[in-house]
């Protein structure tokens, strides 16, 4: 009688287990990217903007600058294994970041900004696409930075600014 209880208890308290055990999984974080996405970064002087085509054609919508004095453009162009996962754009016209994320894989990127003016630097937060179905999901952030301010892009595999993937420097427009 004990060895039936002893099986029965075993095969109650394994379904247990592999019930939680599945709970769990579905419940936990996407992966990391291992090894990180490959960057191309493309910079563009948008004194000589309007610019768009060349490398900075993409397959989702192309990436295009305005015309604004003083400002360096940058588009970061992320590929995990041969495919387009995504990019981060800043506009200077604007002072616009594009951030998008263009597959449905379980994971996404994080994009750190801030700039440097006045002797001081400031922080503007960590964003992110929204992460849904969408073939293309996008979060656009429109900041107030200063004329001529170095703006750091910084592209990051895990919240909270871990596994850092990238980095990249523009600069506000309308510099005098």
């Amino acid at each position: 009688m004990r060895t039936t209880i002893g099986r029965r208890l075993t095969g109650l308290l394994t379904g247990a287990l592999l019930a939680a055990g599945t709970l769990f999984a579905t419940a936990a974080p996407a992966q990391a990217y291992d090894p990180d996405p490959s960057v191309s970064t493309y910079y563009r002087d948008t004194d000589t903007c309007p610019c768009s085509g060349g490398t900075l054609t993409d397959p989702f919508d192309g990436t295009y600058f305005a015309h604004d004095a003083g400002g360096t453009a940058v588009k970061m162009e992320l590929n995990d294994a041969g495919w387009f996962i995504g990019k981060v754009e800043f506009h200077p016209n604007d002072e616009k970041l594009w951030v998008y994320d263009t597959k449905n894989d379980g994971d996404t990127f994080y994009v750190a900004v801030g700039y440097s003016s006045g002797g001081s630097y400031h922080d503007l937060g960590t964003f992110s696409a929204p992460g849904t179905s969408e073939t293309v999901d996008l979060t656009v952030k429109d900041f107030d930075i200063p004329d001529g301010a170095y703006v750091d892009i910084t592209v990051y595999d895990g919240e909270g600014r871990a596994d850092l993937i990238a980095a990249a420097r523009g600069t506000g427009g309308a510099v005098a």
